[in-house]
């Protein structure tokens, strides 16, 4: 073989086992179905004052490749102090995504709210909008959405309120380390007849494994109602929540 065809035969073979290298490489993995989380944290104090409280919350994803992405939460926060109720918060959410592209989804959201501290006996808003994936990689995730449809409130011994709907949500989440990561949300809801009657819920926090499947978390939950049902109930409540966690 002369010597200035040999790189001409070297660059040949190269493209040649091109096709060999791919298909040699591991196939994608699954979609993985069902995952989720259940989390749960009592606290009980005696002796100067007698108190005890419970949370639990879950999450819940169901992604089996198709366009199709289901999600749900759930949280109950409830506590006593002294005989005496001192928190009984119930909220529920559930979205139906259906991806337009790798970032951007349409979805369909119905959002449960039971606050007898904020004088909620429950608001109930079903709404359809679009979420938007802003970062995404191994470590960080950051999105946001906007929705619109209708809401309904019932508060104590007052008429049922009914009224448009808008609203928007903002999610961040970033791992530190192999085994910590810490999570934020923020949610708002205005209802439309007057933009000055608005529920804000903010929320953020840390979890760190135990092991492969379970979490120790500490949480910060903030919720602020612009305009309370009546004079006697406050504006924000503040809540701090450790939780065990096992993740599935």
């Amino acid at each position: 073989m002369k010597a200035h065809t040999l790189p001409f035969v070297l660059l040949v073979a190269a493209f040649a086992a091109v096709p060999q290298l791919a298909l040699a490489q591991d196939p994608p993995p699954p979609p993985p179905g069902w995952t989720g989380s259940a989390s749960a944290g009592l606290a009980l104090t005696q002796g100067n004052s007698d108190t005890s409280t419970v949370n639990a919350a879950y999450e819940l994803k169901r992604d089996t490749g198709s366009p199709f992405v289901l999600k749900s939460t759930g949280l109950l926060v409830w506590g006593k102090s002294e005989g005496e109720l001192t928190n009984d918060r119930l909220s529920l959410d559930g979205r139906l995504e259906r991806k337009l592209n790798t970032k951007t989804a349409l979805f369909g959201n119905v959002q449960y709210l039971r606050d007898s501290f904020k004088a909620i006996d429950y608001l109930i808003s079903p709404t359809i909008g679009l979420s938007r994936v802003l970062v995404k990689n191994d470590r960080t995730e950051l999105g946001v959405d906007g929705a619109v449809g209708v809401v309904w409130e019932q508060n104590p011994d007052l008429e049922l309120q009914t009224d448009g709907a808008v609203t928007a949500g903002q999610q961040f989440a970033h791992k530190l380390t192999a085994t910590t990561e810490v999570k934020q949300k923020l949610a708002a809801l205005w209802k439309m007849d007057d933009f000055g009657d608005a529920l804000y819920t903010f929320s953020a926090g840390i979890a760190a494994s135990i092991t492969a499947g379970t979490q120790m978390k500490v949480e910060f939950l903030d919720t602020y109602k612009t305009e309370p049902p009546s004079a006697a109930v406050e504006k924000n409540d503040i809540a701090v929540l450790l939780s065990f966690v096992y993740k599935f």
